[in-house]
C-alpha cells in the first residue's frame, strides 16, 4: 500500500495489520515511558548523589574556577554539606552571574530562562485549555491510563495508551466535528506572539548591558580594526597608517602587519617538545615526580635590578649542583639515537645533556628568526586612538575596489589564531569549501546510519524485516521498551556527543583568524547536525508508515506539497512518545552526569598515571573548559521540539518534561559556569543572535507542521489561517536581523563614553577586560596580552619546572625553578 493511501485514505481495505500494529504501539508507549523514566531517574539520581559526595572532597575539580579565577572571587562560598550548596547556587542573581562570568555566560543562561518562561506559558494553556477541549471532542483520555466516559452504545472510549476493542481495530473512529480545531490556529498565533515578545524583551536587555559596558571602555580590542584584503603595494605599516588617517575618521595609534611567521611558529613548537623531554629526563633523574602535585602558577625570574628578563638557562649552577648531589645513587637517564641507513644503527646518550644541547641550539635559532624580516600578508591589525574612530571604520566601506581594505572588528589579542593570519585568501576559501563538502558527505553518512535506528521506533518495521524478533518483543514488553525506545534515544544522545568533537576539529581547520569565530562555527555545525540528522531524519523515517513505503512514494510526495505537510504531520503525531522519552533521558538521566563531569572523572586516572613532570601536573589541575558549542545545540533542539509539539494533543507531556529539562539545565550550567569550569569571555554574547535565529526557526517549523496537522484532520480553512502567520514570522526575522543584530556586533557611537546606569552591578575587571584572558590556567604575558603581536615574537622562553628533593637544601617541595626565564 502506498504512503499516499496510508495518509489520505481513511476507509481503505487490507489495513487490519497496520492498525493492529498501531494500537499495539499505543498500548506499549505507556510502558516505554515508564521504563525510560525509571532508568533515567535511577542513573541521574546516582550521578547527582555521587557529585554531592565528591564535591567537597575534590575541590580542585568541582571548585576549579572558584579557586583559580580572579573573576570568581566575589562569588559566595559553598558549604560542604550534602545539599547545602544547592540553595546558595539558586540564590545567585543574574546580575551576579553577569559580574562574575561575563556576558557570554549570561547570554547562554538567558536562553534557558527564556525557554523556562515560554514553556511555562505553553504548559499552562495546554493543561487548562488544549487538553480538555481535545478530550471533549475526540474522546481521548485527559491523562494516560485514565478511561473516559461512555458513548451511546455503552462501549468505552479508551485512552491513548490503551488497546482499542477489536471492532475499532478494523475500522478506527473518525471525528466528524472539526470546529474545535480552530483552537489550534488561535493558539498558534498566541504562542508565536508570546515567543516573539519574550525574545524582543530579552534581546533588548542583553543589548542594553552590552552597549552600556563596552561603551564605557577604551580597551585595545574595542579600538582595533582587523583590516584584510590589503594590496601588495600597500603591505607596509606606514602605508596602512597613512591610508587610514587620510580617510579622516581619526588618528592611528599603532599598526601590526601580519607576516608569514610559520617557520618561527614551527621552531617554537619544536622547542616546547625538547623542553618537555628535558623536564621528563630531569624528573626521572631527581626521582621526585611522585611528590609533585598541581603546580599552576609561573613567574618570570627578575634580574639583579628587579626587571623581568628573557633567558635560556634551565637551572642555576647551584641548583645544578644540588640536583646532581641529590641523585648520586641514580643512573642518569639515557636517550636512544638512531642513525645510518634506514636508521638501523643506534646508540644511547645521556638524555639530559642531549636535550639540553638541543634546547640551546633551538634557542639560538629562535633569536635569529625573531630578527628576520618575513613576507607580509594581506592582513593587519590597526589600533585607533579612539573607540569611535574604530567603530566608524568597521561600519563603513573603506575602498571602492571589491575585496580590498575590508574592515572588521578585531578579536581580542589573546583570541587571535596567529597560525591562520598568514593564510592566503585562496587557501582560506579552499579550506572553507572543503569543510562544507566534507560536512555534506557526513550528512549523507549520518542519514544512512540513522535510518536503521529510526526503524526501531516502529514495531511494524521490525515485523517486516525480522518477523521473529517482532514476535519475541511482543512477548517481552520490557525488552521491547529498551530496544524500541531506550536504544534509539541513547544512541541519539551518544552520537550527538561524539559528532560534536568531530565538528569542533573541522571548525578549527577552516582557517578562521579568531577563536571566537571558531566557537560560533562549532555551535552552528553541531546544531545543523542535531536538527537535520537527528530531527528531520527521525521525523521522515521514524514513522508508522515505515521507511520503505516512504521511498516507494517519494516521487509522489515531492510533487504534492499538501502530501508533504500531511506526511510531516503524521510523523510528528506518531513520534511524540519518542521525543518525550528523549527529553526525559536528556534532562533526568544525562544532565546529572554533566554536573559530575563524568568524562573528566573517568579519564583522570589515565592522565594521572601518565603525568610525570610538574608541567604535566599543572595541566592536570587546570579547570575543565566549558565549550558552548558542545552544550548549546542540543538544548536548542529540545526547545524546537517543545515548540513544534506545543499545540498537539500530547503537547503537555513533551512540554512539561521540556520545562523540567531547562530548569535542571539552568541550575547545572549555572553552577559549572560560576564555580567548576573555565570558559571564554571575549565574544561579549555574540552567540545570542545565533540563539534567536534558531528560536525563530523552531517557530516556523512549528507553524508548517501545524498547517499539515490541520489539513490532515480536514480543517482546511483553519490551516489556511496559519499561512499568514508563517509569512509574518519570516518578515519578523528579516526585521529582527536588520534592527537588533548590528547592536550585538558593534558599539553604537552614542553609547561610547556614556556613564553606566546606576542599577547595574559593575563587572569585575577580569571579566570585561578582553585585552587579557585572566581566566586561563596559564596567564598571558603582558607583552602578548595588551597589544596585537604574535606571542612567538616576544614571549620569554620558558625554563623547566622542577623541585628540590626532600633531603637536600631545604624542605620538601621548595621550588628550584618554577617559571619563565
Amino acid at each position: 500500500m502506498s504512503l499516499a493511501q496510508l495518509v489520505l485514505d481513511s476507509n481503505g481495505t487490507n489495513r487490519n495489520d497496520t492498525w493492529r500494529w498501531q494500537d499495539q504501539a499505543r498500548k506499549q508507549s505507556q510502558r516505554d515511558f515508564n521504563v525510560q523514566f525509571v532508568v533515567s531517574v535511577a542513573f541521574g539520581a546516582s550521578a547527582f548523589l555521587a557529585f554531592c559526595v565528591l564535591r567537597p572532597k575534590w575541590s580542585t575539580l568541582y571548585h576549579a574556577r572558584k579557586e583559580q579565577s580572579n573573576a570568581a572571587l566575589r562569588l559566595p562560598e559553598l558549604p560542604n554539606t550534602f545539599f547545602g550548596w544547592i540553595p546558595v547556587v539558586i540564590g545567585i542573581s543574574k546580575e551576579e552571574v553577569l559580574a562574575s562570568a561575563g556576558l557570554d555566560a549570561y547570554a547562554f543562561l538567558a536562553f534557558y530562562r527564556y525557554a523556562i518562561k515560554f514553556l511555562a506559558i505553553i504548559m499552562f494553556f495546554s493543561l487548562s485549555v488544549i487538553l480538555p477541549v481535545n478530550s471533549r471532542y475526540t474522546g481521548d483520555a485527559l491523562f494516560p491510563g485514565l478511561e473516559r466516559g461512555n458513548s451511546t452504545d455503552g462501549n468505552r472510549t479508551l485512552s491513548y495508551f490503551t488497546l482499542a476493542p477489536e471492532d475499532d481495530i478494523k475500522k478506527p473512529k473518525m471525528q466528524k466535528d472539526t470546529s474545535y480545531l480552530w483552537m489550534y490556529t488561535v493558539f498558534a498565533w498566541f504562542f508565536t506572539s508570546a515567543a516573539i515578545y519574550l525574545l524582543i524583551r530579552e534581546t533588548k536587555h542583553i543589548i542594553k548591558i552590552r552597549q552600556a559596558y563596552l561603551g564605557t571602555q577604551a580597551t585595545v580590542t574595542d579600538r582595533t580594526i582587523r583590516l584584510s584584503g590589503i594590496p601588495e603595494d600597500m603591505r607596509s605599516e606606514d602605508k596602512i597608517r597613512d591610508f587610514i588617517e587620510e580617510l579622516g575618521i581619526g588618528k592611528v595609534d599603532s599598526v601590526m602587519l601580519c607576516k608569514n611567521w610559520q617557520k618561527l611558529d614551527d621552531t617554537m613548537a619544536q622547542r616546547m617538545q625538547y623542553l618537555r623531554q628535558l623536564e621528563k629526563a630531569w624528573t626521572t633523574y631527581l626521582g621526585h615526580h611522585h611528590s609533585i602535585r598541581h603546580t599552576r602558577h609561573r613567574h618570570r625570574r627578575p634580574d639583579e635590578n628587579g626587571n623581568r628578563v628573557e633567558g635560556t638557562a634551565l637551572l642555576s649552577e647551584s641548583e645544578m649542583e644540588s640536583a646532581h648531589a641529590s641523585a648520586v645513587d641514580r643512573d642518569r637517564p639515557k636517550h636512544t639515537i638512531r642513525y645510518g641507513f634506514l636508521n638501523l644503527k643506534s646508540k644511547k646518550v645521556d638524555a639530559i645533556d642531549y636535550f639540553q644541547e638541543k634546547l640551546r641550539r633551538v634557542d639560538e635559532r629562535i633569536k635569529i628568526l625573531r630578527k628576520e624580516d618575513f613576507k607580509p600578508t594581506p592582513l593587519a591589525f590597526v589600533t585607533m586612538e579612539s573607540t569611535a574612530s574604530c567603530q566608524m571604520a568597521i561600519q563603513a566601506i573603506l575602498d571602492p575596489n571589491p575585496g580590498t581594505f575590508i574592515a572588521n572588528l578585531a578579536p581580542p589579542p589573546v583570541d587571535v589564531v596567529w597560525k591562520n593570519t598568514y593564510l592566503s585568501r585562496n587557501s582560506r576559501m579552499w579550506r572553507s569549501w572543503s569543510i562544507m563538502i566534507a560536512i555534506g558527505f557526513l550528512t549523507v553518512f549520518w542519514t544512512a546510519l540513522l535510518v536503521p535506528l529510526a526503524g526501531l521506533l516502529s514495531i511494524e518495521v521490525i515485523d517486516k524485516i525480522l518477523p521473529g524478533l517482532a514476535d519475541v518483543l511482543e512477548a517481552h514488553d520490557i525488552t521491547r521498551s529498551l530496544i524500541s525506545s531506550g536504544l534509539p534515544t541513547l544512541a541519539f544522545s551518544l552520537l550527538s556527543i561524539g559528532v560534536a568533537y568531530l565538528y569542533d576539529w573541522l571548525a578549527n581547520q577552516q582557517g578562521m583568524t579568531s577563536q571566537g569565530d571558531i566557537d560560533l562555527s562549532v555551535i552552528s555545525k553541531n546544531f545543523f547536525f542535531v536538527f537535520f540528522n537527528l530531527f528531520i531524519v527521525f521525523t521522515l523515517f521514524g514513522t508508522a508508515s515505515t521507511f520503505f513505503e516512504f521511498w516507494q512514494d517519494f516521487k509522489e510526495i515531492i510533487r504534492d506539497t499538501g502530501l508533504i505537510a500531511n506526511t510531516i504531520a503524521k510523523s510528528l503525531e506518531s513520534l511524540s512518545p519518542f521525543y518525550t522519552n528523549l527529553i526525559v533521558l536528556q534532562g533526568l538521566g544525562l544532565f546529572p552526569f554533566r554536573l559530575l563531569e563524568f568524562g573528566t572523572v573517568s579519564l583522570y586516572p589515565f592522565y594521572l598515571i601518565s603525568a610525570a613532570t610538574p608541567r604535566d601536573y599543572a595541566e592536570l589541575s587546570a579547570a575543565p573548559v566549558f565549550n558552548y558549542g558542545f552544550f548549546l545545540p542540543q538544548s536548542m533542539l529540545i526547545f524546537v521540539i517543545c515548540t513544534v509539539y506545543s499545540v498537539l494533543p500530547a503537547s503537555w507531556t513533551i512540554v512539561i518534561f521540556g520545562l523540567i529539562y531547562f530548569i535542571i539545565g539552568h541550575f547545572i550550567y549555572k553552577y559549572q559556569l560560576l564555580y567548576a569550569m573555565e570558559h571564554r569571555q571575549q565574544s561579549t554574547g555574540r552567540a545570542w543572535p545565533m540563539i534567536c535565529s534558531r528560536i525563530i526557526l523552531g517557530l516556523v517549523f512549528f507553524q508548517i507542521a501545524l498547517t499539515g496537522i490541520l489539513a490532515l484532520k480536514g480543517a482546511f480553512t483553519a490551516s489556511l489561517f496559519v499561512v499568514p502567520l508563517i509569512a509574518g514570522t519570516i518578515w519578523f526575522t528579516v526585521y529582527f536581523q536588520r534592527a537588533y543584530y548590528p547592536l550585538m556586533w558593534f558599539i553604537a557611537l552614542r553609547s561610547i563614553d556614556k556613564p553606566l546606569p546606576p542599577p547595574m552591578v559593575t563587572p569585575s575587571e577580569s571579566v570585561w577586560d578582553r585585552d587579557t584572558d585572566r581566566g586561563r590556567a596559564v596567564d598571558e604575558t603582558e607583552e602578548t596580552g595588551l597589544r596585537y603581536v604574535n606571542p612567538n615574537l616576544v614571549t620569554p622562553l620558558e625554563t623547566m619546572w622542577v623541585r628540590k628533593p626532600a633531603n637536600h637544601h631545604g624542605a620538601a617541595g621548595d621550588d628550584v625553578e618554577s617559571g619563565v626565564a
